[in-house]
């Protein structure tokens, strides 16, 4: 694995074990002002950073995870990290188990030049409604 590679594993688990804990101060310094989560279902459900930071400390939270073969690649000020995740989470009452796909935008901020999430897609074939439905709720714009 070469070193941006790593880098990116780094702050993967950085950003998963913040939220496993629901450190949103962590999850807030991590995810860019513009990030936006995806959940890619039969219908895509959005949040977006405001959202997510309050749903991912409330109804939407990850009890453990592990990832999968890694992909990451860098595009000048970008990166672009994906792989097969395995995820014991709930969604509400709903529980949120299995193997999902995530990919996710990371942009180095030009101040600080840390590194930021800006998007997440997280999708599995999901025939459950339900499951879209319930997280739309945590839309804070509605």
């Amino acid at each position: 694995m070469d070193t941006f590679a790593a880098r990116l594993e780094t702050l993967e688990h950085q950003w998963m074990r913040a939220w496993m804990r629901g450190d949103r101060k962590l999850m807030k310094e991590v995810a860019a002002r513009d990030f936006v989560f995806l959940l890619g279902g039969s219908k895509a459900t959005i949040l977006d950073r405001a959202s997510w930071l309050e749903a991912a400390t409330t109804r939407l939270r990850c009890h453990s995870y592990r990832l999968g073969d890694i992909y990451a690649r860098r595009h000048g000020n970008a990166g672009f990290f994906a792989c097969q995740m395995e995820i014991e989470a709930s969604i509400g009452d709903h529980d949120w188990n299995g193997t999902v796909w995530v990919s996710d935008i990371w942009r180095k901020s030009r101040m600080r030049q840390s590194w930021k999430l800006v998007e997440r897609v997280v999708s599995r074939p999901e025939s459950d409604d339900a499951l879209g439905r319930e997280l739309a709720t945590y839309q804070l714009w509605h």
